[in-house]
């Protein structure tokens, strides 16, 4: 099995454990505050985790360069970009189809990639991908309570253009990130993903704080006084984010985006084998068409 596959999927897990976690504080923080929360609290673990490798491990410490910069810096702004994006189209009365729209990432992936890395799919995968991303929506389109003539009906819609734009710009971060790591032209796999984690997260903990301190004081100092919640976040968060980064420095983004919809399985699994939540069969149609793309994935 190649390494990417194992790394993916347990990123997929350490992101819905991250999904549980942030509950905690839900309702506490702003989700802005939430997603800095996630940011400040992982630097610092990113930080001893890139010295442990160095020191402990005897990893060797990958030169960066400027293309490796500019790729942290567009990958870290645009997954802030991003969370603000999500925050105005939740402004819309009709967000939830823009949301269900928003579920496209993958696909729009798959195009930033090819364009920006060159980065290319076969048949196979390309089918995977559009099977994807079709259970995905239909997995949303359950959760909102809309249906395929709403969907149509709603392309005319603001909504459905901001959440594209919200697709594209976590499409254009996961392809920056490893644009970023490939920029190093490093053999060590590990150490390329770990030095693009600490240095994006400092950028994007900069970025956010510079903001938080000049319009939303409060909000920051909510984020420190809740730091026995938040703490857990970005323990989970880093972990999360290093073994995506690392599946992204092994392989094309598109594919790991893709196996990495195993999560919505486990967020299934844990609903209805855990909390006994009832199943429609709109539900079983999103995970049927899941599984198959995972599988043409794995496949390819």
């Amino acid at each position: 099995m190649s390494l990417w596959i194992p790394i993916t999927i347990v990123a997929a897990f350490l992101q819905n454990l991250r999904s549980v976690l942030q509950k905690a504080i839900k309702g506490r923080l702003s989700t802005t505050g939430a997603a800095y929360a996630r940011f400040v609290y992982a630097l610092p673990l990113a930080a001893l985790y890139l010295w442990g490798l160095k020191a402990v491990g005897g990893f060797p410490m990958p030169q960066a360069n400027t293309a490796f910069i500019i790729y942290c810096a567009l990958g870290g702004i645009a997954q802030i970009l991003f969370t603000v994006v999500l925050l105005w189209m939740f402004s819309f009365r009709s967000f939830t189809v823009g949301t269900t729209f928003s579920k496209l990432e993958v696909v729009l992936i798959a195009v930033i990639g090819g364009i920006l890395l060159g980065d290319t799919v076969g048949p196979l995968a390309a089918l995977a991908i559009g099977i994807g991303a079709l259970g995905t929506m239909v997995l949303a389109m359950t959760g909102a309570a809309i249906s395929f003539r709403a969907l149509l009906h709603g392309l005319t819609e603001k909504a459905t253009l901001v959440g594209l734009l919200s697709a594209a710009l976590l499409g254009t971060s996961v392809v920056c990130f490893r644009g970023a790591a490939l920029a190093l032209d490093s053999s060590d796999f590990i150490m390329s993903a770990a030095l693009t984690l600490f240095v994006a997260l400092t950028i994007q903990t900069l970025a956010m704080g510079a903001w938080f301190l000049a319009f939303d004081r409060a909000e920051l100092g909510r984020v420190f006084a809740e730091w026995r919640r938040a703490a857990p976040v970005g323990l989970v968060g880093m972990a999360c984010s290093a073994c995506w980064f690392m599946a992204f420095t092994l392989q094309n983004a598109a594919y790991v985006r893709a196996l990495g919809q195993v999560e919505l399985l486990f967020t299934f699994a844990a609903g209805f084998f855990v909390f006994r939540e009832k199943t429609t069969p709109t539900e079983l149609i999103g995970v049927a068409l899941i599984v198959c793309a995972i599988l043409l994935i794995l496949l390819e």
